[in-house]
């Protein structure tokens, strides 16, 4: 019993943090120019986004299911798999979160969004920002090389932060069914990230938790109105 207290988080980790993070210059070395196409695909959701229009649900949802889908496969299952065996787990569960978005958003075209409704969607709107804009600055922020950097739709962390602040804008109660993966996913990644003793481990986790209390301040002030009239 008192080796097992002797043991760190970071003794069960399968890769060391060099290994972790030189898997990401590796990674864009292979899919470029896919970045670019990537960057563009964001631009696309912030204009639909503002725009709205019959067709922007499943445009958004669309485009989020691609970028699911490329990471499940080019980055899960091409890349992290080689260091992580849990990498393969996490793939079909990218896959299951890209199905159910195209089942929401485009077969039953059940997904419209409103980014500029209240301040809980223009908060969901400005973590989208944050995923596109700001989250692949941080990395060389703290120290590590652009070429390492996390691009919304290549890779896991911005690509679930733009989903679950574009959820965040629904015009409607929030769709807890899409919620539940990204959350895991920011656990997780955050879990490893602390592991390794990386200084931005607490922006997926508190990335999450903001979510998951706008999502239900959304809920209980609907209820309020709906009590209320």
């Amino acid at each position: 019993m008192g080796d097992w207290l002797s043991y760190t988080p970071s003794d069960f980790l399968l890769f060391s943090t060099r290994t972790y993070y030189r898997m990401f210059e590796l990674y864009h070395r292979a899919i470029w120019p896919a970045q670019i196409l990537a960057l563009l695909l964001g631009l696309v959701i912030l204009w639909r986004l503002h725009r709205g229009g019959p067709r922007q649900g499943s445009v958004v949802t669309m485009i989020l299911a691609a970028a699911w889908l490329w990471t499940a496969w080019a980055y899960l299952l091409e890349q992290y798999d080689t260091i992580n065996w849990a990498a393969r787990y996490f793939a079909i569960s990218f896959v299951i979160e890209a199905l159910l978005l195209i089942w929401t958003g485009v077969v039953r075209n059940r997904l419209s969004f409103q980014p500029y409704r209240d301040w809980t969607s223009q908060t969901g709107m400005g973590l989208v920002l944050f995923a596109l804009v700001v989250q692949p600055l941080i990395g060389p922020l703290v120290g590590r090389e652009w070429k390492q950097a996390e691009i919304f739709g290549v890779t896991p962390d911005p690509t679930v932060l733009a989903t679950l602040g574009i959820l965040l804008t629904v015009d409607k109660r929030p769709p807890w069914g899409l919620m539940i993966i990204p959350l895991i996913w920011c656990a997780l990644s955050g879990a490893t990230l602390w592991t390794m003793g990386s200084p931005d481990a607490w922006v997926m986790p508190v990335a999450a938790l903001g979510a998951l209390g706008l999502a239900i301040h959304r809920v209980s002030s609907a209820r309020g109105q709906d009590q209320g009239t």
